[in-house]
């Protein structure tokens, strides 16, 4: 078995508690296209990592999953609409290569363009965009999360939630796992809290502001230093 294989073998094993679902294991009726959607998820995570490893020069690590991005496509800080080719800033096969379908049922996006072109996450387009404009090659940076799964609130699954700290640090073993496929790599937190997550594992970083909530200007200039320096 790879260690791609290993790692996420481990990912979709790790036991979690109410409150949160694992993309790549978990499928909610009504919410999820359908019992392959894990898989699906699954396929799409193996293929944009494997594209990535032993060529990424750049790790993005945010918070946790949200509802909008990877709890339905399966990758972080990516969204349905990109790997369907609703956004035209990014083409979908900058993301991996290959056949991609949505997981989620579109009777349960909140707008017209969510049901016709899969749920849309806001930070995934300029975390995208930013990277891109900056000259940095589709497989030469990597997204993950402090947290890797989606924390959302009791019998909610499309809100999110802060993970608590003992979430996290249950989930500790993920993080390493995910790291040690990209050994020496540069780290950058994406927002303060993943910063502190990190810290906390022990993985001390520089941060950038998360985009998010009138963030995007100071993410892309943090990230502008960074990539240029």
């Amino acid at each position: 078995m790879s260690a791609l294989d290993r790692f996420l073998d481990t990912l979709r094993h790790r036991p979690v508690g109410p409150g949160v679902f694992r993309p790549w294991t978990d499928c909610t009726p009504g919410v999820d296209a359908g019992p392959d959607a894990p898989d699906v998820r699954l396929a799409n995570l193996r293929a944009y990592l494997a594209a990535r490893i032993g060529r990424a020069k750049l790790v993005l690590v945010a918070e946790a999953v949200g509802y909008q991005g990877a709890r339905f496509s399966g990758i972080p800080m990516t969204c349905e609409r990109t790997l369907l080719g609703a956004k035209p800033q990014v083409s979908p096969d900058l993301v991996f290569a290959g056949p991609k379908r949505r997981t989620s049922v579109a009777s349960v996006a909140r707008n017209a363009a969510e049901r016709s072109g899969g749920f849309c996450e806001p930070t995934a387009t300029i975390v995208w965009t930013t990277l891109l404009g900056l000259g940095v090659p589709a497989d030469g940076f990597v997204l993950w999360n402090s947290f890797a799964f989606h924390p959302h609130r009791p019998g909610e699954p499309l809100t999110n939630r802060t993970p608590t700290d003992r979430e996290v640090e249950e989930q500790a073993e993920v993080l390493d796992a995910f790291l040690a496929l990209f050994p020496r790599v540069p780290v950058v937190a994406v927002g303060e809290t993943a910063r502190r997550r990190l810290a906390a594992h022990g993985t001390d970083v520089p941060a950038v502001r998360h985009p998010a909530n009138g963030g995007a200007t100071a993410f892309r200039e943090g990230v502008g230093r960074i990539v240029k320096g």
